[in-house]
């Protein structure tokens, strides 16, 4: 599985089996963090075997089972770091697809004080919970492509395949709060969803460049 199917592929899911992720498996998503970390100037960090990463209450009230394994979202205080996080996020978050893994992207649901005790000095902003889900999950509802997008004369292939892609990526409340933008190769991406709106951005900067193409376009 490559990243643009596991983009295709991957769902919310709030409930897990009780199997570890082998250590293989772990290894490479370690690589593959360290790597993401590196190109987006974060500190993400992979907590297995932690049940206290996300509030119990939290749990109960999404009726989660067996969350025991996830991904601290965790940078340097800066102005850009929520988006950075969003972006790296979605990298790992779906790299984990292609190795089997299912997640949960869980926002504000998570244990800040735990957090804070595996990231001393660094600005967190949420967890993605990985491992092997008793399900695939749903696929959210979703917002036509020109509720979000315009563009200026027809729609080039690669222009309507990079908002086909945006409109697949988790958002805090599945609000989808994008609007995009196109004029020749060059495209505008902006989010409006509050406290989220950075997180949301570089999630969606990431989902629009799988689908796109990098090669294709310049951010504006």
């Amino acid at each position: 599985m490559d990243m643009s199917q596991a983009m295709r592929e991957r769902h919310t899911v709030r409930r897990y089996t009780k199997d570890p992720i082998p250590a293989e498996l772990a290894e490479r998503l370690q690589e593959r963090i360290k790597r993401t970390n590196v190109e987006q100037g974060v500190s993400m960090r992979l907590m297995l075997d932690d049940p206290k990463g996300v509030y119990a209450a939290m749990k109960m009230m999404m009726a989660a089972r067996n969350v025991r394994n996830y991904l601290l979202l965790a940078g340097p205080d800066r102005a850009d770091i929520d988006e950075r996080l969003g972006y790296a996020g979605s990298d790992v978050m779906l790299y984990a697809q292609t190795l089997g893994l299912n997640s949960w992207w869980c926002g504000g649901m998570y244990n800040r004080s735990e957090a804070q005790k595996n990231a001393p000095g660094l600005y967190t902003q949420g967890v993605i919970v990985v491992g092997y889900g008793q399900d695939a999950g749903m696929p959210h509802k979703s917002k036509a492509p020109t509720d979000v997008a315009t563009y200026e004369g027809e729609w080039p292939q690669w222009f309507s395949d990079g908002v086909e892609a945006l409109l697949l990526a988790p958002t805090a409340k599945n609000r989808q709060s994008y609007t995009v933008h196109g004029v020749g190769n060059r495209v505008s991406l902006t989010c409006d969803n509050g406290a989220f709106s950075g997180i949301d951005l570089g999630i969606g900067k990431h989902h629009f460049e799988l689908g796109a193409g990098r090669e294709n376009f310049v951010w504006a």
